[in-house]
């Protein structure tokens, strides 16, 4: 199969077009640095064409309100070339919970992304995924003060990007959903732990305090960042991924 992928150079991209060329698929990597661009549309007509599945990966330069116009230019830009060149099969990442969490502009960002892929003419898959074990630093690192990380105690659920990333192409390589595949890590963390854990095994100096106004995630109460029940879980663990980092 012919497959193009927008955001080939992120974090997942680059995995993603990795697996398909291993497994003998034909992969055209789209991003910026490539000359195409999924605001304006410049380059879209270039890498399209004869593809039958677009895996796009491309994402908001801001986490914040912002972002919703950069998913609602992009998708309906994008939704237009794809139609035009004939692509039978649009699949995006998006955010386990991402509906239930309208108080974080980003996730109502990712919320109309979906809205707008679901009610779009090219057959389509979406894939939720939890938060990526790559992302736990930089978590910390938003709540840092001095030698302190402040986090709140909510439950969370990570997987490896190469998890993530074999998702994607396994949706990618089958039939349209026209809906939602949920994945998830295979355990369940309170964010402070996550973050004792991570300093447990990389310490810098710094002490994980509970706070429970602490970040952005403070702003999301009970389970909604964990996956629904029956959801199929990755295989790695983040205790054994961070020995092996």
């Amino acid at each position: 199969m012919r497959f193009t992928v927008l955001g080939a150079s992120g974090l997942i991209g680059t995995q993603v077009v990795e697996r398909l060329g291993a497994g003998g698929h034909e992969v055209v990597p789209a991003s910026l640095s490539t000359g195409v661009d999924v605001v304006s549309g410049k380059g879209l007509d270039d890498v399209l064409p004869g593809s039958e599945v677009l895996i796009n990966l491309t994402n908001s330069p801001a986490f914040d309100a912002s972002s919703i116009d950069f998913f609602e230019t992009s998708m309906n830009t994008i939704g237009t070339a794809a139609e035009r060149a004939g692509v039978r099969h649009e699949v995006i990442l998006s955010i386990v919970g991402v509906d239930r969490v309208p108080q974080l502009g980003y996730y109502r960002a990712k919320a109309a992304q979906e809205e707008i892929l679901a009610s779009g003419p090219v057959p389509y898959s979406i894939v939720r995924a939890t938060q990526f074990f790559e992302f736990v630093e930089a978590i910390m690192d938003w709540t840092t003060e001095g030698e302190t990380v402040r986090l709140p105690t909510t439950p969370v659920q990570p997987m490896a990007a190469a998890d993530v990333s074999a998702a994607v192409v396994a949706t990618a390589t089958g039939a349209p959903l026209r809906g939602v595949r949920n994945v998830g890590g295979p355990e369940v963390f309170p964010l402070d732990e996550l973050g004792r854990i991570t300093l447990g095994a990389r310490p810098d100096g710094r002490q994980v305090v509970t706070d429970e106004q602490a970040g952005m995630f403070a702003a999301i109460a009970g389970d909604v960042l964990t996956a629904p029940e029956g959801t199929p879980l990755a295989p790695t663990y983040y205790r054994e991924w961070l020995e092996h980092r």
